[in-house]
């Protein structure tokens, strides 16, 4: 190789490496909303509630993700519903709440990182073409600004009470819609676990009690290592008494279904709650 052609190539490859070195510009800008938002902070409940899909916001610089404001307006977006619920629940209970402002389309903060649909490229209202090919470091930036802000606070939070000796059972909320493709969910409500599902018992129970109200058992999701992340980290690892809910939502459409909800759902868990529920034996598994 002639002495220009090394020349060249090795302006290329400098050229290269400065490029995959340069840092992306941050997501978020000053006029975006913050990562979450707490309510109650100083809440006297041992429960303690999560939820995951409460918001629809989108970084300005990803203008979008390109989507209509209709499709950014249905439960493909966010669990519609839910934070009204949170609100309430959290208010009945004087629980610490933690709500996720961000939509799920940017990143979905109740999947594991490395899962396939951590970011989804298509939906059920069409393909996603902001998210498709992004690369390892726009998809990681996507995670440092938007999933593990949320997740250390969770984390940070249950540690603080565990340290000044305050029990803590982690509620996380969730909503279903009634149709998913040829799919009609008939529950009202499901009552999600993985591994321990004694807390999980004792609510269905209680929800049965009432005539007539149809609860899914694991339904119309099941929890697991692959598909969730937030009951998973900070319940079963932590070894604490844990529950997902999932309310279907046409039955938080309105406030005063979602006072309904949250005031059924304040008096199942003070019930579930009235015997304590013994940690599991073992050592808690925190994430590293």
């Amino acid at each position: 190789m002639s002495p220009d052609c090394q020349a060249a190539v090795l302006v290329c490859l400098t050229l290269s490496i400065q490029a995959a070195t340069v840092p992306l510009e941050p997501l978020l800008g000053a006029a975006d909303p913050a990562v979450f938002r707490i309510v109650c902070p100083t809440g006297r409940s041992a429960v303690l509630l999560t939820a995951d899909h409460a918001g629809r916001a989108i970084p300005r610089r990803l203008a979008g993700l390109g989507l209509d404001d209709r499709v950014l307006d249905t439960h493909v977006a966010w669990d519609l519903g839910v934070a009204g619920l949170a609100l309430l629940l959290s208010a009945r209970l004087d629980a610490f709440l933690i709500l996720h402002n961000y939509s799920r389309l940017v990143v979905d903060a109740n999947r594991p990182p490395d899962a396939p649909d951590s970011i989804v490229c298509h939906s059920e209202a069409g393909a996603i073409a902001a998210n498709a090919n992004l690369a390892p470091a726009e998809r990681q930036q996507r995670l440092e600004e938007i999933f593990h802000p949320y997740h250390r606070r969770i984390g940070a939070e249950l540690e603080a009470r565990r340290v000044r000796g305050q029990p803590s059972v982690l509620v996380t909320l969730h909503s279903f819609t009634p149709v998913l493709g040829a799919d009609v969910r008939p529950w009202h409500v499901g009552v999600l676990y993985g591994r321990d599902g004694r807390l999980a018992r004792r609510i269905r129970q209680e929800l049965e009690r009432e005539c007539g109200l149809p609860v899914g058992d694991n339904e119309p999701y099941a929890v697991s290592d692959a598909s969730d992340y937030t009951l998973v980290a900070h319940g079963e690892r932590r070894r604490i008494p844990h529950v997902e809910l999932e309310i279907r939502q046409d039955l938080l459409a309105t406030e005063a279904g979602q006072k309904e909800w949250a005031q059924r759902l304040a008096g199942v868990l003070e019930n579930a709650l009235a015997e304590e529920i013994p940690p599991l034996q073992g050592r808690p598994r925190f994430l590293g």
